[in-house]
């Protein structure tokens, strides 16, 4: 058994903001059919903390960043869990990353260092008895722990692996923190953390750990471009050898439309989303329509292409289309969907439901996707699972897990979805005209989502990939 110290800022069901938190929470279960046993370390936000029922204390730490913590372990929802009690850094109401004015909190950089400090302490020292023989760090929250492992004399023993969940966030830091953060200031050089004139927390764990990883093919290889790399274009062609895309995959349990609790009714086959629209369309107040119910469950962002959306919407209710939308991020774009909502066709909830979104996805006939850069997905991969047609953008995890309904796909039966590029209102708006074309036409509609109900989305190969790749990082028994 391979033993695997996940170091994660976030982790479903217990704190979830994004995609990350559904990866870290899912990827335990997978592998443990691989032969590899994980623990996941967690910062005490309130929400983890008020999930631990009598843990074990593993160690004390006097001074953890700016205040005393405890490290503690539990088990929770079936993850075993390694939790940083530490008030000083955590113990905050709201959003993990951001105060009540929106913004970062200022200590954000500390708040994760700790994070990396106590992962290295255990891939040094163990805790509990227990030696990790890979720590496996996601995104920039986790970036300085290779700094710190290898400063504790143990990065020649414990694997490392890093894997990008969205390059476009580096955790940058003033270097005039160096010191308070516990880094090695020869470190700071181009072939460390130095980036621009500051540190870079996602570059210190780039130049550093044994392997990286990313959440799909196509978004690795847009990672050494200009266009997607966003400015550490640089460093991954440089790291080009130690890099692989591992696709996504998802919670078959949780997402599964046979026997989806958030649902009123389920359905093993198309014809089944029928009385599931029928309830989505009352609850959302939305009339029967004689074109595709289209939905979006995002997080509301240019980057996600929702400004394109807003603008192409016309097309979609002029062919007899609805949108239903739900999310919430800037507040232009809230804004912006709230006003469009005033047509009878379109419903906007602000915020998000995690039962509604299942409901949403179960009842819709569409789920739309038009991100400007998309390193997985899983939306996506929700609505293929339940028969609800994706339209997405032709990039990153969305070219690698949707097949386009061209005129050869559709000719031998293997469509299920649409895409479009380039990333433009114009291409959009083809798109959408093409899907309400499709969706006029019953059989080969039926045949779409039968193929989409078919396509595999679960973790069985990617956790697999996972397993290999923690096998040729291992240094030790």
């Amino acid at each position: 058994m391979t033993r695997v110290l996940s170091v994660a800022s976030e982790c479903a069901p217990l704190v979830k903001t994004g995609g990350l938190a559904d990866v870290v929470g899912a990827l335990p279960a997978a592998l443990a059919a691989q032969g590899v046993t994980v623990r996941t370390l967690l910062p005490g936000y309130p929400a983890v903390m008020a999930t631990l029922q009598d843990p074990q204390v593993l160690w004390d730490e006097a001074d953890l960043f700016g205040g005393p913590a405890r490290i503690l372990a539990a088990t929770v929802a079936g993850l075993d869990l390694i939790v940083i009690d530490a008030p000083a850094l955590y113990a905050r109401q709201g959003s993990i990353y951001l105060g009540p004015d929106g913004r970062d909190w200022p200590d954000n950089p500390e708040r994760f260092a700790a994070l990396c400090w106590v992962a290295a302490r255990i891939g040094a020292q163990g805790a509990g008895g227990w030696l990790p023989q890979v720590i496996h760090a996601h995104d920039w929250q986790a970036g300085f722990m290779p700094e710190y492992l290898h400063a504790m004399g143990a990065s020649a023993r414990v694997g490392t692996i890093l894997t990008i969940h969205n390059i476009a966030f580096h955790g940058m830091v003033d270097v005039a923190r160096i010191d308070a953060l516990r880094l090695p200031r020869h470190r700071y050089s181009k072939d460390g953390f130095e980036f621009w004139g500051r540190i870079s927390a996602l570059k210190a764990g780039l130049m550093a750990v044994d392997r990286l990883t990313t959440v799909s093919p196509t978004y690795a290889a847009e990672l050494m471009t200009d266009q997607f790399g966003m400015g550490l274009d640089g460093v991954m062609r440089l790291r080009r050898g130690a890099l692989s895309g591992i696709l996504n995959g998802i919670d078959e349990a949780a997402w599964n439309p046979e026997t989806d609790p958030a649902i009123a009714r389920t359905y093993a086959a198309p014809k089944g989303k029928a009385p599931n629209k029928a309830a989505l369309l009352a609850e959302l107040g939305l009339p029967a329509a004689k074109g595709p119910l289209c939905i979006v469950v995002s997080r509301l962002t240019e980057q996600k292409g929702l400004d394109l959306l807003l603008d192409a919407l016309p097309v979609l209710l002029q062919r007899g289309g609805q949108l239903a939308v739900l999310g919430s991020g800037e507040r232009w774009m809230e804004d912006a969907f709230r006003n469009v909502a005033r047509d009878v066709n379109v419903a906007v909830r602000i915020g998000y439901d995690e039962a509604l979104s299942h409901r949403m996805i179960a009842g819709a006939d569409a789920i739309l996707v038009p991100s400007r850069f998309e390193p997985c997905g899983l939306t996506q991969l929700y609505g293929l699972r339940y028969g609800t047609v994706p339209l997405v953008a032709l990039t990153g995890g969305l070219a690698d897990t949707v097949i386009p309904a061209s005129p050869a796909a559709l000719a031998v039966g293997v469509a299920s979805g649409i895409q479009f590029h380039p990333v433009t209102t114009d291409a959009l708006r083809g798109a959408l005209t093409r899907l309400c074309e499709l969706y006029a036409q019953p059989d080969e509609w039926a045949r779409m989502q039968r193929n989409a109900m078919r396509q595999p989305v679960g973790w069985g190969p990617s956790a697999a990939a996972y397993a290999r790749l923690y096998a040729e990082v291992t240094k030790s028994a």
